[in-house]
């Protein structure tokens, strides 16, 4: 068994399983990078890691079309209160839902309500990281000792996250097999160093374009 793991643009991230749909951070209207439009997409788990525009996205259209929101407190009262499917949960937490298990881990970075987190999945025999948009933490350390993760996804667009240099030390830390560089060359602001992190994290490196996949 594998998981396709799909990079959308930016921090989007869809994960196909043998038996689920798993979408992270789907800003995909009004994404000039965007490889798919909404109604092109679905999905069952919906995970959100923080609630910045360029994150939440079309959160509400899947969440109209049957998936479960999974995200922090706050963010999964608010949802939850508009009628919709959440599972609510915070940093350090972990949750099995409908068989796949979600670690809620720390990411360092601004928010509006709740707080800012990543996600590791574990489904399907493998282990998948999102880190949200953080900086460089040192919780990263921690989670080379508690999991052994397969693929991540990290950001590298700097300005508001972490850049190539610091990005690729967080993969150090990690531990990951393998890193999809993210969160860059959306807008000019954050046009990244996609090379430099390439030749920095080396043969673990996987760098996609937006809409290509890798199987874990």
């Amino acid at each position: 068994m594998s998981i396709k793991a799909t990079w959308l643009g930016h921090s989007a991230v869809w994960l196909e399983t043998s038996n689920h749909k798993i979408l992270i951070d789907p800003y995909l209207t009004d994404n000039p990078m965007a490889s798919a439009k909404p109604e092109e997409l679905s999905a069952d788990l919906l995970l959100l890691t923080h609630d910045h525009a360029d994150h939440l996205g079309d959160t509400e259209h899947f969440l109209k079309n049957g998936a479960t929101f999974v995200g922090v407190f706050e963010l999964a009262m608010e949802y939850g209160n508009k009628g919709y499917t959440v599972e609510p949960m915070n940093i350090g937490g972990s949750i099995t839902v409908d068989g796949v298990r979600i670690h809620m881990t720390n990411a360092l970075h601004s928010y509006e309500k709740g707080d800012a987190a990543g996600f590791i999945v574990e489904t399907e025999d493998r282990q998948i990281y999102h880190a949200g948009d953080t900086a460089l933490t040192m919780d990263m350390r921690l989670l080379n000792e508690f999991f052994n993760i397969d693929l991540a996804f990290i950001p590298i667009g700097d300005r508001f996250t972490m850049g190539a240099n610091s990005a690729a030390r967080a993969v150090e830390w990690i531990g990951a097999q393998r890193v999809v560089p993210i969160h860059y060359g959306t807008w000019p602001p954050i046009a990244g160093e996609p090379e430099r992190f390439a030749q920095l994290v080396g043969s673990r490196a996987v760098m996609l374009k937006p809409g290509e996949s890798v199987n874990v």
